[in-house]
C-alpha cells in the first residue's frame, strides 16, 4: 500500500520539478524578478530597480547600460521656442499652405516647439496684471470700430496684412481684385471701412507710419471717410501690430535695402513736420543703396534700421521728435523704451513673427474673429540663409539693443497672455461640462420616478382585475 502511494506522489513531484526547469529556460529574463518574488518592500523602502532585458540592453548604447537616468514626462500644453519663422522677407508672396487646425476640446501639443520636449516650461520673467493679460475687444464690425494695423518693415507685416483682408471670415468679407493691392472692406450694409491697413486703405497717413503718424492721423483720415450723420457715434480705435527678433529683423532690412528698397517717401512727421535734412540724414548719396555690404550698413550711425521697433512704436514727440540735441542721449533711450513698452502694452493685440499659431490663437481670442485657414510657420527665410559671424551677430545686438530688450518684454507677455488665456478656456470647457453632467443628471432623476409611478399603476391594476375575478 505504501509503495503504490509513493508511485502517485512520485509523478507529480516529478512533473511540477520539470515545468520549474523549462520555465526557467524560456523565460531567463524573469531570473531577477522570480528570485525577488514575495519579497515586497518595507513602508518607506524604495523598490530596487528591475534589471533592463536584453532587448532593452541591446537598444541602448553600451555606456548607458549601467546606468540610465529617467527623464521627466514632458510638461503638457505649449512650449516655449519656435520651429522656425514665417517669411516676410517677400513683400509680394502669398502666405503657403495650411496646416492643421488646432483641437478646440484639448490642448494640441505647439506645433512650433520641439517634438522631443527637451525645453523647460515657460517661465515668466516680467509681472504684468491681469488687465494687461486679459484681452478681449468687443469689437462692433457693424458699428464705427476700427482696427488700425501699425506695419514695422521686415516683421512679416505683409503675411499679416493679407490674412486681415483675405483669411477673415465675415459676415462681409473683404473684396479683393485680380492685380490690385488693396482691397474694400466695408461693414455689413454699409460703404464704410472697419480696418486702416496697407492692404485695406492704402498708405493714407504715409508709408509705413509709425505710433507717432498713425495717432495724430488716423481720426481725421477715418472722419473725413465716414458719413457726416454717424459723427455723433463714439468711435474705438484698436491698434495692432507684428514683432520680430531683432537680429533677424535687421538682417532682413539689410537683404531689402541691398536689393534697392529706400522707403525714403516715408513722411516720419511728429509735431506737425517731417524732420529736416540735417535731423535726419540719409546713409547713401544716390537714389538708392543697392548692393550695400553689411559692413557698410552697420557703419552709418544714423540708419533708421538700428532700433526700428522702439522707435515705431514710441511717441516720438516725448523725446522731441528727431531733433537729437533735445536731450542727451541716456534719457533719450530711457524715454524711447518705456514709451515703446507702455503703447506694446497698451494695444489692443501684437503678434509675434516667430510665433505664427499663437499669433492666430491669440487674435482669434481678442476680437472674436475666426480666421478661414491656419497660419504657416515657415523655417527658411532670407534673414536666415545669411551666414554670419559670432562678431557680427554680436554688433548687430548692440546697435539694437533697445529693441533687444523690447523684445524680450514683448516675448514675455505674449506668451503670458497665451497661456493665460489658454487657462481661461479651460475653464471654461470644464465648466461647460460639469454643467451638461448635472444637467443630465437632473434629467435622468426627473425621468426615472415617472418611470417607476407607471410601473407600480400597472402592477396594482392587474392585481385588483384578478382578485375582482377570483
Amino acid at each position: 500500500m505504501d509503495e503504490r502511494f509513493n508511485k502517485w506522489l512520485l509523478t507529480p513531484v516529478l512533473t511540477l520539478l520539470f515545468v520549474v526547469i523549462m520555465y526557467q529556460y524560456v523565460s531567463p529574463s524573469c531570473t531577477s524578478s522570480c528570485t525577488n518574488f514575495g519579497e515586497q518592500p518595507r513602508v518607506g523602502e524604495a523598490r530596487p530597480p528591475a534589471a533592463p532585458s536584453p532587448a532593452r540592453r541591446a537598444q541602448a548604447p553600451p555606456d548607458e547600460w549601467e546606468r540610465r537616468p529617467q527623464l521627466p514626462p514632458p510638461p503638457r500644453g505649449p512650449l516655449e521656442g519656435p520651429q522656425g519663422v514665417a517669411a516676410p522677407e517677400d513683400e509680394d508672396e502669398d502666405p503657403g499652405d495650411p496646416g492643421e487646425e488646432e483641437e478646440e476640446e484639448e490642448e494640441e501639443p505647439d506645433p512650433e516647439a520641439p517634438e522631443n520636449g527637451s525645453l523647460p516650461r515657460f517661465v515668466p520673467r516680467f509681472n504684468f496684471t491681469l488687465k494687461d493679460l486679459t484681452r478681449f475687444v468687443d469689437f462692433n464690425i457693424k458699428g464705427r470700430d476700427v482696427i488700425v494695423f501699425l506695419h514695422i518693415q521686415k516683421t512679416g507685416g505683409t503675411t499679416f496684412g493679407r490674412h486681415l483682408v483675405k483669411n477673415i471670415r465675415l459676415e462681409q468679407p473683404c473684396s479683393c481684385k485680380a492685380g490690385q493691392k488693396k482691397c474694400t472692406c466695408h461693414r455689413p450694409g454699409k460703404k464704410e471701412t472697419w480696418l486702416f491697413s496697407r492692404f485695406s486703405t492704402g498708405w493714407s497717413c504715409g508709408l509705413h507710419a509709425d505710433w507717432t503718424e498713425l495717432t495724430n492721423c488716423v481720426p481725421a483720415i477715418m472722419e473725413k471717410k465716414d458719413c457726416p450723420r454717424n459723427h455723433s457715434h463714439t468711435r474705438n480705435f484698436y491698434y495692432i501690430t507684428m514683432l520680430r527678433d531683432p537680429v533677424s529683423r535687421y538682417l532682413s532690412e539689410w537683404k531689402h535695402v541691398q536689393r534697392g528698397a529706400t522707403w525714403k517717401t516715408s513722411l516720419h512727421m511728429c509735431d506737425g513736420r517731417s524732420p529736416t535734412p540735417d535731423e535726419l540724414p540719409t546713409c547713401y548719396p544716390g537714389d538708392d543703396w543697392s548692393g550695400v555690404s553689411l559692413r557698410e550698413f552697420m557703419d552709418c550711425s544714423y540708419n533708421l534700421a538700428n532700433n526700428r521697433q522702439v522707435r515705431m512704436l514710441a511717441d516720438l514727440s516725448l523725446v522731441g521728435c528727431y531733433n537729437l540735441t533735445f536731450m542727451n542721449e541716456s534719457e533719450r533711450n530711457t524715454i524711447l523704451l518705456q514709451s515703446a513698452k507702455n503703447n506694446l502694452k497698451n494695444m489692443a493685440f501684437f503678434g509675434l513673427t516667430e510665433f505664427q499659431r499663437k499669433t492666430q490663437f491669440l487674435f482669434e481670442r481678442t476680437f472674436n474673429l475666426k480666421f478661414i485657414s491656419p497660419f504657416t510657420q515657415f523655417n527658411i527665410t532670407r534673414a536666415s540663409n545669411v551666414d554670419i559671424n559670432e562678431g557680427a551677430r554680436q554688433h548687430i545686438e548692440e546697435l539694437n539693443f533697445l529693441d533687444m530688450q523690447l523684445y524680450e518684454y514683448a516675448k514675455d507677455l505674449f506668451q503670458q497672455r497665451y497661456h493665460h488665456t489658454k487657462q481661461l478656456e479651460h475653464q471654461r470647457d470644464r465648466q461647460k461640462r460639469r454643467e451638461e453632467r448635472r444637467l443630465q443628471r437632473e434629467h435622468r432623476a426627473h425621468r426615472w420616478p415617472k418611470e417607476d409611478g407607471a410601473t407600480e399603476g400597472t402592477v396594482t391594476e392587474d392585481y385588483n382585475s384578478q382578485v375582482v375575478r377570483w
